[in-house]
């Protein structure tokens, strides 16, 4: 039979161990709720903003002058003089003397020319005479009629052909004592001289090349689908000339004048022709387009009354991914009119305010629910902050 002690012993051990238990979890701290972390994929946009587009058609080409000249000689003789112009990468005006031959030899031819052309025009002279002294002897002669011969008119109609050729001979001879001076026929930059003072040159012998320097002209290529992108296929279209200058970029303000009107049978292109007044800047102070530069363009075209860009990796199977007002996923169909190298110009299909979504998506599904940055930093400082206003309440 259990004694007293046997019995009171165990509960007083089990009081206590209870006791003890109540008061070590009495001293533990609650766990600390953790913020409530928001999944939603968070994505970046941009706003729709249409605008005007003034349509540009890029191209490039070579500097050249519109008028090229290759200087020969129309008489011969021995270079007496040379312009100290007259030298290559020379600017010289319209009429200005470049060279000279010797004239000697057609002074003379002008001075027999000229004796020749008073000798007809005396014989002349004296041929009327003869035919009026006929004509009156004929005259006295009754129930004759004279002939043409007798009256002297075939030897006065040979004096009158004298007298032109003799005209003609004179106008010869001047017209090769002008020819000794050598004149540059337009304003121009001297390309090459082959001649030297003392040189003997014949007809047809070649002086220098000559490069006009009051127009420019610059054939631009162009594919076949840019030409949609023109007014009038871009006659008289404005131009933007693009180079380099003493290592500076420069740009230069041109017309385009004319199409060449065929396709390039190697490159497949169409050639316009773009002209650039004044290109070494002889009457400004511009700095010169140089012929032979390569030069790019920009050939003004089409206007749109509004579109918008966007970058083309955007566009797939012409629909753009867009941010609802309901911040939720939904695919755009969108009309692309053309292509600008990484961007695409979109029509139709895209409105003022729209937002259009420029980050990738892991798994896009229309209708999905998507956030801003902002709206995602907001979300989780409210929930941090829900978090410790019950944590202070426990406390």
């Amino acid at each position: 039979m259990a004694t007293k002690k046997q019995i009171v012993l165990p509960i007083a051990i089990l009081v206590a161990g209870i006791g003890g238990y109540a008061a070590f979890a009495s001293m533990k701290k609650p766990p600390q709720e953790k913020p409530v972390v928001d999944n939603t994929p968070v994505v970046a946009v941009d706003v729709v903003s249409k605008t005007p587009m003034t349509f540009n058609v890029n191209s490039y080409g070579i500097v050249t002058a519109k008028y090229e000249t290759e200087l020969v000689a129309q008489v011969r003789g021995e270079i007496i003089y040379l312009s100290e112009a007259f030298v290559k990468g020379g600017f010289i005006k319209q009429g200005q003397i470049l060279a000279k031959i010797d004239p000697s030899d057609y002074e003379a031819a002008l001075i027999d020319a000229n004796a020749n052309l008073a000798s007809a025009k005396a014989a002349l002279v004296q041929e009327k005479a003869y035919g009026k002294v006929a004509e009156e002897e004929w005259k006295r002669i009754d129930n004759s009629v004279p002939t043409e011969l007798s009256l002297r008119k075939p030897q006065l109609a040979q004096e009158k052909a004298k007298l032109d050729s003799s005209e003609a001979g004179v106008k010869r001879a001047k017209r090769d004592l002008e020819r000794t001076i050598i004149r540059a026929p337009y304003d121009a930059l001297i390309d090459n001289r082959t001649i030297g003072l003392g040189s003997y040159v014949t007809a047809g012998t070649k002086l220098g090349h000559l490069l006009s320097t009051e127009q420019a002209e610059i054939r631009l290529p162009l594919a076949d689908k840019d030409g949609r992108y023109l007014n009038q296929h871009g006659l008289n279209a404005d131009v933007t000339i693009k180079g380099d200058y003493a290592g500076k970029p420069y740009h230069w303000q041109g017309k385009i004048v004319r199409s060449e009107g065929v396709v390039d049978e190697k490159s497949r292109m169409t050639y316009l022709v773009a002209e650039i007044l004044d290109p070494y800047g002889l009457a400004t102070d511009r700095p010169p387009l140089r012929y032979g530069s390569y030069v790019t363009a920009d050939i003004k075209g089409k206007q749109t009354p509004s579109v918008t860009t966007l970058p083309r990796h955007l566009i797939i199977e012409d629909r753009v991914a867009i941010l609802d007002k309901d911040n939720k996923l939904k695919f755009q169909n969108v009309k692309v009119i053309r292509e600008q190298g990484t961007q695409v110009v979109v029509s139709d299909g895209l409105e003022d305010g729209m937002r259009v979504i420029t980050s990738a998506l892991d798994y896009p599904i229309e209708g999905m629910k998507l956030a801003l940055p902002a709206q995602t930093v907001k979300s989780v400082e409210t929930a941090e902050n829900a978090a410790g206003h019950t944590q202070s309440i426990k406390e």
